[in-house]
């Protein structure tokens, strides 16, 4: 039975698994965005976020406990810079899990995790299922009614012997 067994081992030992949190965490902070295992990314979800909440304020004792678990100064310097200003209001829950389906190989489950601000694929799909109205149909009937007549006006304008000479000429 798993009573009180709470943490993931990942068939990894202690130290092997700390340092591939450790890495995929300063992997989710620098491109906000990974591609893993749903497994892998469940215990990333509850190794990062009481991360992300320390870096909400910026004191010199957070930064260096949040540099204790990642060792990226790099990856700290973007969590409490860019990140932080972000997730400011935000009470909680900072990442988001989306499944994809399986991996071909052996049939992991596979999903990506990225965190909830970042999320630019999913305001371009939210933009663009506002901007249809019942006005532009009727603007694109009027306009679909001034084509014809703007195709045949270019058509009467340009004489048909001109373009047969530039073609003789450019035979030559």
């Amino acid at each position: 039975m798993r009573h009180n067994k709470k943490i993931n081992h990942l068939g990894r030992t202690n130290t092997h698994r700390k340092a591939m949190l450790s890495n995929m965490a300063c992997s989710l902070i620098k491109h906000k965005r990974i591609f893993t295992t749903t497994a892998k990314a469940k215990a990333l979800r509850k190794f990062v976020e009481p991360l992300i909440t320390k870096s909400k304020e910026d004191t010199t004792h957070s930064r260096r406990i949040v540099f204790s678990y990642l060792q990226d100064k790099y990856a700290v310097t973007e969590l409490f810079k860019e990140i932080s200003q972000k997730i400011a209001e935000r009470p909680g829950g900072y990442t988001r899990i989306i499944k994809t389906g399986n991996r071909l190989g052996d049939n992991a489950a596979m999903c990506f995790i990225e965190l909830v601000d970042y999320d630019e694929n999913m305001k371009k799909d939210a933009a663009k299922k506002t901007t249809r109205t019942r006005r532009s149909r009727k603007k694109s009937s009027a306009a679909a009614a001034e084509t014809p007549a703007a195709e045949s006006a270019p058509v009467a304008e340009a004489p048909a012997t001109e373009a047969p000479a530039s073609e003789e000429k450019a035979a030559e």
